[in-house]
């Protein structure tokens, strides 16, 4: 089985990972909670404990190297000292310090977790520049003692966000040494853009900046905005409140169910590296199949159905949804986690994971639907749907969807943020907090916003291309 090591970054970062590792605990039949009774292992009446126990390496460290007993409890991993596969780094230490006194504290290294004070203050060159040449050593040194401890490391997922400084800056630069220090393993970055009205004014210039260097140096990006996730929520809420249930999803602040659904569409696109299945999807099939050309490997997805349980909800209360409408659901413009129309542009490449109670039959016949509504690069044939199934749903559901596109539609994202930054940088405003930062110079703003502007022309032009028919030689 593949293994995954977690690179979180920044606050965004690790509050998205304070969120992961509770669920992954919970799709592994793990239970937390003090009152047991409380939470049924849902897993454990679907799939037996062997299955489970062989995919548990995918995110957690076995000192003693053998899974003999049973893991039901949290206990249970106390008691053999298993830790998770995390790197946690911020230079502020509020959210860290969550991983260090919490009620999972015993399940991460404390040699993995890196803060600092003060933290980058909304200053991406401070991130990349000041922070990233002072801890480059220390976060090396990190990364290789914890990819030391995996037999067949498979990529790192990386979170951050990109609208602050140390997310943005410091996550650029930790991208850079996991390229310099291990170049055959991918990247896969989930990364947060921010929605525009955050109260970080210098956010345009801290996307753009991080921008170049997702692009440069990722493997595949999966970006998430915040105003898609906002909507996405709100829905969630008007519909639980129309069925007499009050509350968020997590019965707790919103932003915890906006990580909560970033959290569950990571491990849905991580299930087929970790879960047994009848047509499994490995993440390096992903990247082989979906990014046809270098630097656009910037990806849009959706789930469903959305009203996936949290950490304190173990079961979903939901009504049972008919394959056809899940799938369906996974197409619609208002379940993408990015305000981006996917079927709106040309699509250069598209997989469709299923997990749970999906038959072959049901894929076939919905991806034969998704051929029909949307138009594909010439080069692909309307051949170019990837699609997986794996035999283990997420908890307390019977099936789910995962819908991956990459599409023309994307340079709308890059468009949007150009006219963000062009209303700062033309008036200069803000410009001399950067400069003043040993190491940067004007210059990184320039190529930042010319890298950023290539992107966009160039999933642009995936639109203007034509079918070409080359007439087979004849024969002299």
């Amino acid at each position: 089985m593949s293994e995954f090591l977690t690179v979180q970054v920044g606050q965004c970062g690790n509050q998205i990972g304070s969120d992961f590792w509770p669920l992954v605990l919970q799709e592994h039949g793990v239970r937390i909670q003090k009152d047991y009774s409380k939470s049924p292992n849902t897993h454990k009446s679907i799939q037996s404990q062997d299955k489970l126990l062989e995919a548990f390496h995918s995110f957690f460290w076995n000192p003693h190297g053998s899974w003999e007993n049973n893991l039901n409890t949290f206990a249970d991993l106390e008691k053999l000292k298993i830790k998770a596969r995390a790197v946690c780094i911020d230079m502020e230490d509020s959210v860290v310090a969550r991983f260090r006194t919490g009620q999972l504290r015993n399940l991460f290294d404390n040699k993995c977790l890196l803060t600092n004070y003060p933290g980058s203050g909304n200053n991406w060159a401070e991130g990349f520049y000041t922070h990233g040449n002072e801890y480059r050593e220390r976060i090396t040194n990190i990364l290789r003692q914890s990819v030391e401890k995996c037999d067949q490391l498979h990529g790192f997922l990386c979170m951050f966000s990109l609208g602050g400084g140390t997310g943005s800056g410091l996550g650029s630069a930790t991208l850079n040494i996991l390229e310099d220090n291990f170049p055959h393993i991918e990247r896969f970055v989930t990364c947060v853009y921010p929605a525009g009205n955050e109260d970080v004014i210098t956010a345009p210039y801290n996307v753009v900046l991080a921008t170049r260097e997702l692009t440069e140096h990722a493997s595949c990006v999966f970006p998430v905005d915040n105003k898609a996730l906002l909507e996405i929520c709100s829905s969630l809420k008007s519909s639980r409140d129309s069925q007499g249930i009050a509350g968020y999803i997590a019965k707790c602040k919103p932003f915890q169910d906006m990580n909560s659904i970033v959290v569950n569409m990571l491990l849905h696109l991580t299930s087929g590296s970790r879960f047994p299945g009848s047509l499994n999807v490995d993440m390096n099939e992903i990247y082989t199949n979906m990014v046809p050309f270098p630097n656009l490997h910037y990806i849009s997805s959706s789930l469903s159905p959305l009203m996936f349980p949290t950490s304190n909800t173990s079961i979903f209360t939901g009504k049972p949804i008919k394959p056809d409408d899940l799938f369906s659901c996974a197409w619609m413009r208002d379940n993408q986690l990015l305000k981006v129309n996917p079927l709106g542009g040309t699509v250069l490449g598209a997989t469709v994971v299923g997990r749970g109670s999906i038959s072959m039959t049901d894929m076939l016949r919905n991806t034969d639907r998704f051929r029909n509504k949307v138009k594909f690069a010439p080069w692909s044939c309307n051949n170019s749907i990837k699609i997986g199934l794996c035999s283990v749903p997420p908890p307390g559901l019977t099936a789910s969807v995962l819908s991956l596109v990459n599409t023309s539609n994307m340079s709308s994202l890059f468009k949007d943020v150009a006219q963000k930054f062009n209303k700062l940088y033309k008036r200069k405003a803000h410009t001399h907090h950067y400069l003043q930062v040993p190491g940067f110079e004007n210059e990184d703003f320039v190529e930042s916003f010319e890298s950023l502007l290539k992107v966009e022309e160039e999933y642009s032009h995936i639109t203007k291309m034509d079918t070409k028919i080359i007439p087979r030689l004849e024969l002299l």
